[in-house]
């Protein structure tokens, strides 16, 4: 994340979130991992793409949240930069 991160919208946030985890899936990694990557990019693009409330799309990313805490580490140092970022965007999302 960048210092500039608190001052984007929702909506660029949950993007952003997307992006990382699209990202993921032309890399080899794991196929266990990579599953649940596949789960938490297709509830990203959810929450990034659809209009949905602010309490709704939080919820997406809370679920979100929580497929990436059963994605093991990859041992792929782009991967493991880019689910660092999407973690951290979740975080940062949810606190608000």
């Amino acid at each position: 994340m960048t210092d500039d991160d608190t001052d984007r919208s929702l909506e660029e946030r949950t993007e952003a979130l997307c992006r990382h985890l699209e990202a993921t899936a032309e890399l080899p990694i794991d196929p266990r991992t990579n599953r649940w990557l596949g789960e938490a990019e297709a509830v990203a693009r959810d929450a990034a793409t659809s209009d949905l409330d602010e309490a709704t799309t939080k919820k997406r990313v809370d679920q979100v949240a929580h497929l990436l805490e059963s994605a093991d580490e990859t041992g792929h140092d782009e991967v493991d930069e880019h689910l660092e970022a999407a973690r951290a965007l979740c975080a940062h999302i949810l606190e608000e």
